[in-house]
């Protein structure tokens, strides 16, 4: 019997739509390949919702994405929308849409793929073989706590965590651990801040109940540098809001370009799966933009929302061919480059070997 899905399609600004239409693309071909139907509800966000409503985050796109199976996003965000107030830009829309959702875990894997390990800044010895995923707590912190306030002379944000939201986020990263090396760093700054000495106890409670796992702690100006210096020593990263979206943003670059590392906002509800990177405005409409983060970020959602393993494995498994026979896109042309393709090309080539 085949299975059906709802899939909830939030193309954005920029060059969102570009990339999300070869993302649906490829997820059309290995959908068909491996007898599962996916049915698409396309939804605004961002700065094409405000054009259209007025608002960031319409009350439509909040009740809709309560009704899928997963949701595929692309990227918000531009010039256009940077001058209005804080509640009407695109970033808040996007922070809302995560709150409504639930989706309070961020997965972020760094891979770097042996076909270009030349395009990291780092030395090829440092950045060969890195697989890891930084596990982020997405909802709560600073980025979220009361008080806060702007003023002439004086600003302040509050940081703020409870002791069921650590408990949450780190069981998550346990879970995941238990699945790869088993080997957990929780990152925190416990040596000067008290919402830090609270988030370690807290996960040394949870760490209790997966004795399999090792957990060590790191402060966050050590994990910044311990990233660049020998990244192989990381399995799974646990770490904050904002402690884990500065080092998530780290970690992308080890493998030489923002355009190829996915994203998963899991929770206790419907998913959010996105590339890591922004809307690139300057290069919208042009057709060079990397549909590869978002490529493996239908990837993730066929594997962590719909629990389709064999089709992302199929996906994953064509996106290592395609660079392996040295198709690239324009920002990793540099790099062993035996045909540099465009979005479209890259997403026909992804798609037709993932069908197989």
């Amino acid at each position: 019997m085949t299975k059906s899905y709802k899939i909830g399609i939030i193309k954005g600004d920029g060059i969102g739509p570009e990339i999300v239409d070869e993302a649906i693309k490829v997820l059309d071909a290995v959908s068909v390949a491996q007898g599962c139907n996916l049915k698409y509800t396309e939804m605004l966000l961002g700065g094409a919702a405000i054009d259209e409503t007025g608002i960031p985050l319409p009350d439509e796109t909040i009740q809709g994405v309560n009704k899928c199976d997963a949701v595929l996003f692309g990227a918000i965000g531009g010039p256009k929308w940077d001058n209005l107030e804080r509640h009407l830009r695109p970033e808040t829309g996007l922070l809302g849409l995560r709150k409504a959702m639930g989706t309070f875990a961020n997965l972020r894997p760094a891979t770097v793929y042996d076909e270009l390990v030349n395009a990291s800044t780092l030395k090829p010895g440092v950045v060969e073989g890195v697989d890891l995923m930084v596990v982020r707590e997405l909802t709560g912190g600073i980025y979220f706590g009361q008080p806060r306030e702007l003023h002439e002379e004086k600003a302040f944000n509050t940081m703020i965590y409870t002791r069921e939201e650590v408990r949450r986020i780190a069981e998550v990263a346990f879970e995941i651990a238990m699945k790869r090396q088993k080997r957990i760093c929780s990152v925190d700054k416990a040596n000067v801040l008290e919402v830090s000495q609270f988030w370690r106890e807290t996960v040394e409670e949870v760490a209790k109940e997966y004795p399999e796992v090792e957990l060590t702690h790191m402060y966050v100006d050590n994990a910044a540098m311990q990233l660049i210096r020998e990244p192989k020593q990381f399995d799974v990263i646990l770490t904050g809001n904002i402690f884990g979206d500065i080092l998530s943003d780290a970690a992308s670059m080890l493998s030489g370009s923002i355009g190829l590392l996915p994203s998963a906002s899991t929770g206790r509800g419907v998913g959010l799966f996105e590339p890591i990177h922004g809307s690139a405005p300057d290069i919208a409409g042009q057709g060079i933009a990397n549909p590869l983060a978002t490529i493996s970020s239908a990837s993730m959602m066929l594997r962590h929302a719909l629990g389709e393993s064999k089709a992302a494995d199929k996906i994953d498994d064509a996106i290592k061919k395609a660079l392996k026979e040295g198709y690239r896109t324009g920002d990793i042309a540099d790099y062993d480059a035996k045909e540099v393709v465009t979005c479209s090309e890259m997403g026909d080539i992804i798609a037709e070997y993932a069908s197989k």
